[in-house]
């Protein structure tokens, strides 16, 4: 959500800054901008866009700018509509100072109101703009830079990055962060600028993250970092193997299809690391041998996809190593009750590692001094930063914004997880973790050979037939449950068919007023035979209704397959491996809907991949 490049240095900025902002576009947005100094004389030259960033390439090949100095930005739209005039950069009055920001300036209104009252005039609905003002007054009544920045960051509140560029010091680019990402890539006499190290990913591995509530003033050559009070800070920096090696679709019509095919893969990576690490699994985590021993409750917290894989994992805790285990969605968590148990952990599960939310919660359990431990694919995102320990999902960079191999692979560590703590807790043995791990290589064959036996039938026929849809209705029990969400929500996202789910068992409880022909119902099956037929029943109180009904359902249930209108039947892998076995062939079946209805299908109308604000 939003994407920031900057570039100063030897070479002329608008490429690099143009190939940044591509390479963030997965993240979402709808409008974009990019803004540099004139070599000639330091003055800005700018340009902006709705839309996708075609249409501001375009616009830049139609009337070419470019300087040693420059910043871009993809906008997600908060304050004001997508538009050219609120997309980034932002001005102050008189044109000499640029801004791009990420997050949100909760006190925008007040500050613009004050502003307005100065004299100062606004151009966009935007909380952006009021920071180029802002630093302009302050400006006028301080003697130096750094000061007049210092007394900025006084008087705005929210989480933020903003870079910024003054007309009057042309041989540097501002950088400031406060809870949203930023980082700086060291090249030699270059300096690249972003909010994701991805965006200049094969220009340098050398990079600075930018510490929370911190500024730099970065030089071609050098950067002054300072925290919110003026105290300098040392430049720590890390050494990424960052590689660009997604952007192509290798004959796939959509990153989405090649990432669904992608997953098998995916699992054996991430299972393979996982057994790497298997021994060293207490400094991984961040927790000892004596921590895990004692461990007697987990809360899980997530958004979107990775809630649910928290949902589904919730069944691998509480079943594997005997955990009480607590799911929560990060946006309520921290407006919640909360009780600080000792011998207690918890998990924070994102796919980016810069979910706004999920760090916000991570940030209130650190104050609690609770051991907290991050689930992400990013390495050298935020959540791992912050937290006391992690694990890495191997499932490679995902550009769709809807989650297929990032969901996956989630599932994959923390069924591996379980058994590991289950393990350590002297639940299982070592030859049954080996077999879980085995179980797991298994699931993901399941997965694939299911897409390849109905990828045809979907495609031909399926796909077009259940387009025809406007709503649908989704049914799961026990694990299977959590799963339908994420099947609803994957239909929602690419599809725009409004589709809601609901606990199986509470069908009666209301939802059967909403069955007709017109109403597919999709119900997601369960090996377990008590569990199978409270699921039978529920299908057959739908079609005792005229209910469309569409299973997925496990070798050998046949009542439920033969009362369906449309079924598709999975090989049996071990029952809380369920969802995983069935993941490609749902995204599939999916994926086909959307495509059939034209929707563009890696970038939803709406969403965004990162979700970098509250």
């Amino acid at each position: 959500m939003c994407g920031i490049v900057g570039y100063i240095g030897k070479n002329l900025s608008r490429r690099v800054v143009m190939e940044g902002l591509s390479r963030l576009e997965y993240r979402g947005y709808d409008s974009a901008g990019f803004a540099c100094l004139n070599p000639l004389d330091n003055r800005f030259l700018y340009a902006k866009s709705a839309g996708r960033l075609p249409n501001l390439i375009r616009q830049l090949d139609q009337h070419p700018i470019d300087g040693h100095l420059g910043i871009g930005h993809t906008r997600w739209s908060t304050h004001g509509i997508a538009s050219s005039e609120n997309a980034h950069p932002h001005f102050d009055c008189q044109k000499t100072i640029s801004v791009v920001h990420n997050g949100i300036i909760e006190n925008h209104h007040e500050l613009r109101n004050k502003l307005k009252n100065e004299g100062h005039i606004f151009h966009s609905q935007t909380d952006t703009e009021v920071v180029a003002h802002l630093l302009e007054s302050l400006l006028v009544t301080h003697c130096t830079l750094k000061a007049a920045l210092l007394d900025l960051l006084k008087n705005i509140d929210g989480a933020y990055a903003l870079v910024l560029v003054l007309q009057e010091y042309p041989d540097q680019i501002i950088v400031v962060r406060k809870r949203s990402p930023l980082c700086i890539g060291i090249g030699e006499n270059e300096m690249f600028i972003s909010s994701d190290p991805l965006a200049f990913a094969g220009k340098t591995k050398t990079v600075f993250f930018m510490p929370d509530e911190s500024f730099a003033l970065v030089k071609q050559d050098a950067i002054e970092a300072y925290d919110f009070v003026g105290k300098t800070i040392a430049l720590q920096t890390q050494e990424l193997a960052l590689d660009w090696d997604n952007q192509e679709k290798k004959g796939h019509e959509h990153y989405m299809l090649k990432e669904i095919y992608e997953q098998k893969n995916a699992i054996y990576s991430t299972v393979s690391f996982l057994r790497s690490i298997s021994n060293r699994i207490g400094d991984h985590i961040g927790l000892s041998r004596e921590q895990i021993k004692n461990l007697d409750k987990l809360t899980l917290i997530g958004c979107g996809t990775s809630w649910h894989a928290a949902r589904i994992a919730q069944f691998f805790f509480e079943h594997i190593c005997l955990i009480p285990t607590r799911v929560s969605l990060a946006s309520e968590f921290r407006y919640m009750s909360f009780f600080a148990e000792r011998n207690s952990a918890h998990i924070f599960i994102s796919q980016s590692g810069e979910t706004a939310d999920t760090l916000e919660s991570l940030r209130l359990v650190n104050t609690m001094d609770l051991p907290t431990i991050a689930l992400t694919n990013v390495p050298s995102s935020t959540l791992v930063r912050e937290a006391d320990g992690f694990l890495l999902t191997q499932a490679g960079q995902e550009i769709a914004v809807a989650s297929t191999k990032a969901f996956s692979t989630q599932m994959v560590a923390l069924y591996w997880l379980a058994h590991r703590l289950a393990f350590e807790k002297g639940i299982v043995s070592s030859a049954q973790l080996e077999t879980a791990e085995e179980d797991m290589l298994v699931a993901a064959e399941v997965l694939e050979n299911c897409i390849e036996n109905y990828k045809r039938e979907i495609v031909q026929s399926l796909g077009k037939y259940y387009a025809q849809f406007k709503k649908a209705i989704f049914l799961g029990r026990h694990i299977s449950y959590p799963f339908a969400l994420e099947a609803a929500l994957k239909l929602k996202e690419i599809s725009y068919i409004f589709a809601q789910c609901y606990p199986a068992g509470e069908l009666k409880h209301g939802p059967l007023a909403l069955v007709d022909n017109q109403t597919p119902v999709f119900i997601f099956s369960h090996q377990d035979p008590i569990i199978y037929q409270k699921l039978l029943s529920n299908a057959q109180e739908i079609k005792a209704r005229e209910g469309h009904l569409v299973v997925f359902a496990w070798e050998g249930q046949h009542e439920l397959i033969q009362i369906a209108n449309q079924a598709f039947i999975i090989p049996h892998v071990k029952p809380l491996l369920g969802p995983l076995a069935m993941t490609g062939l749902m995204q599939m079946f999916v994926y086909q809907i959307a495509k059939e209805l034209g929707c563009p299908i890696d970038k939803p109308r709406n969403l965004a991949k990162s979700v970098t604000v509250e």
